[in-house]
């Protein structure tokens, strides 16, 4: 065991004061230059049993590499490039049937999709449960024959938001490229994400001087890949510090997967993680990983956390949690969707209450070449302690995506974004 190793996944918050002096942004139009020649499938997923609405569920184009995933409403927003290639859509998420979407080139908006719970079925995949361990290393053993042996190229859409309550007061999004070499390496070093274009808004109220901005934003793509930065979490030698346990299995894109959780079992200079993996019973590939940072040592957590903050200013950690899918096409497993949570409160000296802040940040990878893709330049690649709102200034025509695939906003942010728009008349 190495006597110092690092903190895992090293995931920094700049804490900074924005006085008199806010960073502007243009608002000039953006042209839109692309032909508008594909078409756009939209609509909203639900639980068949309880019409409940189901968020972060995969919309993909069977036979391709295009996709995203349903917002917190559960709704979607697919835009497809070869309009007369395409049939149907794929739908999956976890615990649930797949569905197959047969499209209707005459009825492709506000479409409802239901998906039916999964009964879960423990037949054989007890068989190793007396040694979840084994199972997490033989998927570990398995990385180079489950994931793709060729450099990737993803396109992907990110978003980053920070709210003060429930109030939004920044929200930065953009379009990026992130070039990863083959899985059989399992390193990041020659790993690289470019922003393509990007745009942001930032309250301009007075009583909003406290800015929160996260180090490396987009690079989550790389970092937070698990199964390829094994120092994220999966590293063998990791392994020792966790205690594993078998829980109830799942289906997953109508697979049976092992659910593993974990927690720390001994006490290290840095916080530790607990979680759950999820590994297909069959390939032993890993399919998700839901973990969080322990708070238990609020010293140690805000080391994890905290990159920099104002003179004065107490910083009160509260939640560090990260989901991370994988998704199969063609045989192999590629990585498809990354959402971070960062919630804390902080409060000046002498000051009575504290306020309580969320950073939220996501990515979902919409589109993947993996046929001569280069690799970025490191000029234009965007560096782990790039703070993200700082490298996108560009706000806000109604055509600003183009043909590229996004997450759709929710409700409760496009009112926010109206807001801060008439703020920034």
């Amino acid at each position: 065991m190495r006597a110092h190793k690092k903190q895992f996944i090293e995931w920094t918050l700049l804490i900074v004061l924005w006085l008199s002096a806010i960073p502007g942004w243009s608002q000039e139009e953006v042209p839109f230059a692309e032909e508008n020649t594909y078409i756009t499938v939209s609509g909203v997923v639900k639980d068949k049993q309880n019409r409940r609405t189901l968020e972060y569920v995969n919309v993909s184009v069977p036979g391709s590499s295009v996709g995203t995933v349903t917002n917190a409403d559960g709704e979607f927003s697919l835009k497809i490039e070869d309009a007369e290639m395409v049939f149907a859509l794929e739908i999956s998420h976890i615990g649930y049937h797949n569905n197959r979407v047969r499209l209707d080139k005459e009825h492709l908006s506000d479409l409802k999709i239901y998906l039916t719970p999964h009964a879960n079925m423990l037949n054989e995949i007890v068989v190793y449960a007396h040694n979840p361990r084994f199972i997490v290393e033989e998927a570990i053993r398995k990385i180079p024959v489950n994931y793709s042996n060729k450099n990737n190229m993803l396109t992907g859409f990110y978003r980053e938001t920070v709210q003060k309550g429930r109030r939004y007061i920044n929200i930065s999004e953009a379009i990026i490229d992130v070039y990863k070499t083959s899985y059989e390496d399992m390193t990041t070093t020659r790993d690289r994400v470019q922003v393509l274009k990007g745009r942001r808004l930032l309250s301009q109220r007075a009583s909003d001087t406290l800015g929160v901005k996260l180090a490396g934003g987009p690079t989550l793509s790389i970092y937070v890949d698990i199964v390829k930065n094994q120092d994220a979490l999966l590293d063998v030698e990791t392994l020792n510090y966790y205690d594993f346990f078998m829980e109830e299995p799942v289906q997953i894109d109508n697979r049976q997967q092992y659910v593993i959780s974990f927690r720390p079992r001994v006490v290290l200079p840095y916080a530790l993680y607990y979680g759950k993996l999820y590994i297909d019973r069959d390939k032993l590939s890993f399919t998700r990983a839901e973990f969080s940072l322990s708070m238990d040592n609020k010293v140690k957590a805000v080391q994890a956390i905290l990159a920099k903050k104002p003179y004065g200013l107490r910083f009160k950690p509260q939640e560090l949690s990260f989901l991370v899918t994988y998704k199969d096409v063609d045989g192999k497993t590629f990585l498809n969707y990354i959402r971070n949570r960062i919630r804390f409160k902080c409060d000046w000296k002498r000051k009575l209450f504290s306020t309580g802040y969320t950073v939220l940040s996501e990515m979902v990878a919409t589109d993947r070449e993996e046929n001569n893709v280069a690799i970025i330049p490191g000029k234009m690649a965007f560096h782990q302690k790039d703070a993200f709102y700082d490298k996108v200034d560009e706000y806000w025509s109604e055509d600003f995506w183009g043909s590229y695939n996004i997450i759709e906003p929710t409700e409760s942010l496009e009112n926010a974004v109206h807001k801060l728009k008439k703020q920034s008349r």
